[in-house]
């Protein structure tokens, strides 16, 4: 998910029944003795507690008694979120949680079963990758990673290790889409040959938090912040608009482009590209930022489709989303979340008759026992993904995005984000897995 702009002013053109995805995990002699029982209580932690990591504590303190959770303890750099953390899980749950400043001390817990990671996006592929070592399961927000031998490694360990990981691209388990997923699965639509996605907002997303005016640099540990990164001066911007800052997030791929690709790989059964080009610039926002306002780029899969992703931050026209078949479009109506689906038949073409969309008969999708269109935009607190984690940390079924998935769609993005800065067509090796700038050998 993205990281709102202010707790309270979310987009408006944001927004799951398909089975569950995976077979069951056999735990590892180590986690044998903390598989939770029915009644057990979820102990977690959260690392990482900006505005989208307030979010998520809002949400799992809605399933304190559905699921049997609870927050016990929080993790923060920096003092003033560390504080805020603590006097917000108190509220919800009438006792406050343990305080860490130090992500290896929460991993260290013997009590935490599981970890939520929502911490700046270039960080949660080495901290999935430590949490799955610590044997915990995770929450890890999206994009699961943008250096490919990080998230290499996340994966691996979280496999290892047999953890039930969820990564955050949370419209896999919102029931409209699922309800869409299962109508393609049918094929209604028939052959996809294309899948057009817009998404647009018109402002300087990501740049002009308030809080990059708040920290200090005594207040937080900057080095520790960088993780993987070199050493630079410390920069408040950077700090807490990492996401205009190259080094450490792709900005539109990482933030939106993730959550688009993951469902078109979802939809369509097709898990990496096999080639992506890009294109883009600054072309709006002239304010210091590094990655693109306006961004775009065309991805084909092997099964035969070609996917084009596209988002402008200079021009707020009509965002969709349609998956193009011989027998029927699927449509999107909205930006990303959009729950209002329709189908319409693919009958006969704007040649013949200029008016032919008049009598292409059209599906609109609803769930049982709804007779009224929902809006096209949702927002960002829905429950289903988080209670999704929650029952499968205890059947140890796989949840509805595993890591897996989540590998996947970064992979589609950083093919992305590397064919915009180099200017190169990018290609995905599959035996190799790793990503090149030339043709795969047959």
């Amino acid at each position: 998910m993205r990281e709102s702009e202010t707790k309270t002013d979310r987009r408006t053109f944001l927004a799951g029944s398909a089975a569950v995805i995976g077979a069951a995990v056999i735990p590892n002699a180590v986690s044998y003795a903390r598989i939770l029982g029915a009644n057990d209580r979820i102990s977690l932690a959260h690392i990482g507690i900006g505005n989208r990591g307030q979010e998520l504590d809002w949400i799992i303190a809605q399933h304190k008694i559905d699921k049997n959770v609870e927050m016990t303890a929080v993790c923060d750099l920096w003092n003033m979120r560390r504080d805020r953390a603590v006097k917000e899980n108190t509220k919800y749950y009438g006792r406050a949680p343990r305080a860490f400043e130090y992500l290896e001390d929460v991993l260290a817990l013997p009590d935490i079963d599981a970890v939520v990671i929502s911490t700046p996006e270039h960080s949660h592929s080495p901290i999935l990758k430590l949490t799955a070592e610590a044997d915990k399961d995770a929450y890890v927000e999206k994009p699961m990673g943008n250096v490919l031998a990080e998230a290499k490694a996340a994966r691996d360990a979280v496999k290892q290790h047999k953890r039930i990981v969820q990564v955050g691209t949370q419209h896999r388990s919102e029931p409209y889409p699922r309800t869409a997923h299962d109508l393609v699965q049918t094929g209604v639509l028939g052959d996809v040959s294309k899948v057009e996605i817009v998404w647009n907002y018109h402002g300087p997303r990501w740049r002009g938090r308030p809080e990059s005016k708040q920290v200090k640099e005594q207040d937080t540990d900057w080095r520790k912040w960088l993780m993987t990164k070199p050493y630079r001066p410390f920069d408040p911007q950077i700090y807490c608009e990492f996401r205009l800052y190259r080094e450490f997030s792709s900005g539109i791929p990482d933030q939106w482009m993730s959550h688009a690709m993951d469902l078109v790989h979802w939809f369509m059964n097709d898990d990496y590209p096999r080639s992506v080009a890009a294109n883009g610039g600054i072309f709006a926002w002239h304010d210091g930022r590094e990655n693109a306002d306006t961004f775009q780029a065309l991805l084909e899969y092997p099964k035969g489709f070609l996917v084009s992703y596209s988002t402008s931050f200079g021009n707020d026209a009509p965002s969709f989303t349609r998956f193009m078949g011989k027998k029927a479009t699927l449509f999107n109506h909205g930006g990303e979340g959009s729950p209002r689906y329709s189908v319409v038949e693919e009958k006969g073409n704007h040649e013949d008759n200029p008016d032919v969309d008049k009598v292409r008969p059209s599906k609109d999708i609803l769930l049982p026992g709804q007779t009224k269109l929902p809006p096209m935009g949702q927002g960002d607190l829905t429950l289903e993904h988080t209670a999704n984690w929650f029952e499968c940390m205890r059947s140890r079924q796989q949840p509805h995005c595993t890591v897996d998935n989540g590998f996947a769609h970064s992979v589609a993005c950083m093919m992305s984000t590397e064919a915009y800065w180099s200017g190169k067509k990018q290609y995905w090796n599959a035996s190799e897995q790793m990503i090149q700038d030339h043709p795969v050998e047959s």
